[in-house]
């Protein structure tokens, strides 16, 4: 690959600021803590659409792609934004902002006043705190780890976030349960409040200077690195298209369960909680087959089996059969995870350090900004038909991630690098 033409900007990971030893154990703890109040948000907010406000089929998806449109409009300039801005700082005020949107919530829910607006406004200014904080946290794992410990570190957050998604949405629904949809949001909001104050303890990390160049020119420049490279292009695509699979499979899954199959919240919690042990098992996995086998061949080989492995959770059709959805759900999110792991250290490794953060920023505008779509795709089926078919449409779009792959030269290859 070419050399960047613009001037060379000191990345993130290399300012001069070093990261004392614990620095990774922090960052660990504050993303641990938001990420399992995330998780019960995964079961609340659209039980909060279903029960408190009795919304539509449309306005539960519509709902999931509000979290999830910032991706595609935020994406690109945040991995300028992460560059120009103090990566603590930023994360700390995102946190925070996340913080008031949540607990908005129960708040306006006891006043007597909450709406499905409030809920949607709610899903948008998070879901635009999360691109940016996302881009900026994946910029900082770099500048607390050495390259050659990526791979297991990413592993490391990788299986956590698996723990939290296994035991956060079982938690949200005995939350639920007990308290309501309203009342687990507030797990939630200080979760976010919790987070800020562990980051608050980290140590400051800046760009060693300021880029002299436009924010579209450095936007360009991450775009053409990408999309020329002959591997982190396919795997941008293999990416999106997974991603819109998982965006209209997680669109659909409240409503399927509730409504279709007759899960009360607390089963729902647990089925839900299926899909993190997978991806808790991809995580454990993937450092081990990646050496054994080939990053290349792993990816390929995990990607088909998440694939496979979904075509079972449409056979649940009330809960005695619901064991299909859990089976379903965590053979899909061990292969995505696998995957998901392979190729952003993939990323991580061999991206130049100066364009570390717009090459991150690059893939998530492309293969996350998709999620809303795959989102609204899922909710305009379940319109237009019914759940049930919608939800064996979305499962026949997890085929095309391996397709990608295979004709691509990712395919030829055993080693992504």
């Amino acid at each position: 690959m070419p050399a960047p033409s613009a001037p060379a900007l000191s990345a993130q990971r290399t300012a001069p600021v070093p990261a004392p030893s614990t620095a990774f154990w922090r960052y660990w703890a504050a993303s641990t803590v938001s990420n399992t109040g995330s998780a019960v948000t995964v079961i609340a907010l659209p039980l909060i659409a279903l029960t408190v406000l009795d919304a539509t089929a449309l306005q539960v998806t519509l709902l999931a792609a509000a979290g999830q449109i910032s991706w595609l409009l935020l994406s690109l300039p945040a991995g300028v934004v992460a560059q120009r801005i103090e990566l603590r700082r930023l994360q700390v005020t995102l946190d925070l902002l996340r913080f008031v949107a949540l607990g908005s919530i129960p708040l306006a829910w006891w006043l007597g006043s909450l709406g499905y607006p409030h809920l949607l406004l709610a899903a948008l200014v998070t879901g635009a705190a999360t691109v940016l904080y996302d881009i900026a946290n994946s910029t900082f794992l770099p500048a607390v780890v050495p390259s050659g410990q990526l791979t297991a570190r990413n592993s490391l957050m990788s299986g956590t976030h698996a723990v939290t998604q296994t035991a956060g949405p079982s938690a949200g629904g005995l939350l639920v349960q007990a308290a309501g949809p309203v009342g687990a949001l507030l797990a939630d909001a200080a979760s976010y409040l919790t987070s800020a104050l562990v980051l608050r303890t980290l140590p400051a990390t800046r760009p060693a200077e300021r880029p002299k160049e436009g924010t579209a020119r450095l936007i360009a420049e991450g775009w053409r690195y990408v999309t020329r490279h002959p591997v982190m292009l396919p795997c941008m695509l293999w990416a999106t298209a997974a991603n819109f699979a998982c965006a209209g499979f997680a669109a659909l899954t409240p409503l399927y369960l509730v409504r279709e199959a007759g899960l009360p919240p607390a089963l729902l919690g647990l089925v839900l909680a299926a899909d993190g042990l997978g991806a808790l098992a991809g995580a454990a996995l993937a450092p081990w087959v990646s050496r054994r086998f080939g990053t290349a061949r792993v990816l390929l080989a995990s990607t088909v089996t998440s694939a496979l492995f979904l075509f079972l959770v449409p056979l649940t059709t009330d809960t005695g059969t619901v064991y299909w959805f859990a089976l379903g759900s965590f053979g899909f999110g061990l292969g995505i995870v696998i995957g998901s792991i392979t190729t952003r250290t993939h990323r991580q490794t061999d991206s130049p350090p100066e364009l570390l953060s717009r090459v991150m920023a690059t893939v998530r505008f492309v293969s996350w900004g998709v999620q809303p779509l795959g989102a609204l795709t899922a909710g305009a089926l379940a319109t237009a038909a019914d759940p049930r078919t919608a939800l064996w449409a979305i499962c026949a779009t997890a085929l095309l991630p391996p397709v990608v792959l295979l004709i691509s030269p990712v395919a030829r290859r055993r080693d992504l690098s």
